[in-house]
């Protein structure tokens, strides 16, 4: 014979396993944040974040690098947001994003943040426009995978 008290507490750790859902970097849809950590690559000491913020049907993205070497200062430096990852770039960007000057840059580019959330694209910055084939930061939307250039936060 079970007790009633018992049924109550086995019935509301039930509901309450079930609702917790899975804990992992994929947000539902209607998050409003998200932050990728931007990666150093080729050698370049710069690594960081970017945070992706939902504007309606619009996505505000900010970028903060920090840079091991000060020579970069004031020097622009292209960033876009392209199809693919990081280990499988498409050289053309999806959408262009305002240089990083000063290891800051802020945009808003015409996505939702949950079309970028779903996978598939990257941030990238380069390192500058005379070397726009060397990439110096990279980071993936919406794998969840962490590392040279993965995603933290709510995707």
């Amino acid at each position: 014979m079970i007790r009633k008290g018992t049924c109550v507490i086995v019935g509301l750790l039930v509901f309450g396993a079930a609702g917790c859902g899975s804990s992992g970097d994929k947000a539902s849809s209607g998050s409003d944040e998200v932050t990728v950590t931007l990666g150093e690559q080729n050698g370049s000491g710069e690594s960081g974040s970017a945070t992706l913020t939902k504007v309606g049907a619009q996505t505000k993205v900010v970028i903060n690098l920090e840079s091991m070497s000060a020579s970069m200062g004031s020097v622009a430096q292209p960033a876009h947001i392209h199809h693919g990852s990081c280990v499988n770039l498409d050289p053309t960007p999806a959408y262009a994003l305002a240089d990083v000057k000063n290891g800051k840059s802020t945009s808003t580019v015409g996505a939702t943040l949950d079309d970028l959330g779903s996978g598939g694209f990257a941030i990238n910055v380069h390192m500058s426009s005379a070397q726009i084939q060397t990439y110096v930061a990279c980071g993936d939307i919406g794998t969840g995978e962490s590392g040279s250039g993965g995603s933290s936060g709510k995707y």
